[in-house]
């Protein structure tokens, strides 16, 4: 991989059983594979759930890669790691769940196929990705909106509802 790779951010996420462990996993996952390099990894901030009740809180954090693999590679590559984590996609939307990887930017790569959205389609209105996601590159401009991901998170910024917790996955 050369420094032509575009930059490319995933948002982790986990809510059920071991949480730290899952985000662990994932990125031990991310770290196999030959394709991707994990450049850094966010600090870890636990969250208050967004989907149906009864949930416990999320530990989410926000990887940076360099990736080989194309969007839709690199999204079944992810579905991949979820599943390996016990993740089941079946159920409401927003359930609680093991692990939950969503690609958020894959460079500026604008995309609307099935299945597959770039940017994350709803990533300008999600504190608990913006807070993480700002920690790696706060400079970075959202393909879309063309705003600063700082401006983005400081407008939906809820800090009693997404918290920044002091120890990191490395």
């Amino acid at each position: 991989m050369t420094d032509a790779v575009p930059r490319v951010f995933v948002a982790l996420g986990s809510n059920l059983g071991e949480r730290e462990a899952h985000l662990v996993f994932a990125i031990r996952e991310l770290r196999a594979s030959e394709a991707t390099r994990v450049v850094a990894v966010s600090p870890v901030f636990e969250t208050d759930p967004v989907g149906p009740p009864p949930q416990g809180p999320y530990l989410n954090a926000v990887v940076e890669l360099r990736t080989a693999l194309a969007p839709r590679a690199l999204l079944a590559r992810l579905l991949a790691i979820e599943a390996g984590a016990g993740r089941e996609r079946r159920g409401a939307r927003n359930a609680a769940r093991t692990l939950d990887l969503d690609l958020l930017l894959y460079g500026d790569r604008v995309l609307d196929e099935p299945g597959l959205a770039l940017p994350h389609p709803r990533l300008a209105e999600r504190g608990f990705v913006l807070e993480p996601l700002c920690a790696l590159a706060p400079e970075l401009v959202h393909p879309v909106l063309r705003e600063p991901l700082a401006a983005l998170a400081t407008r939906v910024r809820n800090r009693s509802a997404v918290r920044v917790v002091h120890y990191t996955l490395e």
